[in-house]
């Protein structure tokens, strides 16, 4: 039975939206094809219809996800001209991005992951992570356009740190302790 254009379109969209929670909360090599069909509600044979292989779903949700955070950063940090920095740390570092792995950001879930890999995803990821720099270097504090890039590289380093280690251990004091004290660090109004 053939699908028309927009239920394909949609089919598509529903495999890439739960492909990009499966492996932000699994990994990619955590979870199959078959998982992401079953979750969508598709059948697995329905796959290789929408795309060629795994690492292509890999790939277009990677682009998806880090386009999604990229968004999300120029949106807070527009909403908040006069303290566009602290409304993005207020926006990351917190427990929800922590608690939340399959809905928050891609480079804190699968960045280890991607690390280990070659290839047009680690590709995609490192693009991204320029972007995010780029955009960082624009708000944070620093004299020269240099100063101001390697703030930007620090506080990117130190932001998802801070994420990636509450995630890491099972107490919530000490996860704590890394979310505040970085997000103290990070924000200059917090150290006047």
């Amino acid at each position: 039975m053939r699908v028309s254009r927009e239920k394909f379109a949609e089919n598509r969209e529903r495999i890439l939206t739960v492909a990009g929670v499966l492996f932000r909360e699994n990994g990619f090599d955590g979870v199959g094809v078959a998982d992401i069909m079953k979750a969508a509600g598709l059948t697995h044979g329905g796959f290789y219809g929408h795309f060629g292989s795994k690492d292509e779903l890999a790939l277009e949700v990677s682009r998806k996800l880090i386009d999604k955070v990229e968004r999300r950063w120029k949106e807070h940090i527009a909403e908040s001209p006069d303290r566009p920095l602290q409304a993005l740390l207020d926006h990351y570092i917190h427990w929800r991005t922590v608690d939340d792995p399959g809905g928050s950001c891609v480079f804190a879930t699968l960045i280890q992951e991607v690390s280990r890999s070659r290839g047009a995803v680690r590709a995609v990821f490192s693009d991204g992570l320029s972007v995010l720099v780029d955009t960082l270097a624009g708000i944070v504090p620093g004299e020269t356009e240099e100063e101001r890039r390697a703030n930007a590289a620090t506080t990117l380093s130190s932001m998802m740190g801070a994420v990636i280690l509450a995630r890491a251990v099972e107490d919530r004091g000490l996860a704590e302790q890394f979310l505040v004290t970085m997000r103290r660090q990070l924000d200059p109004a917090s150290r006047r």
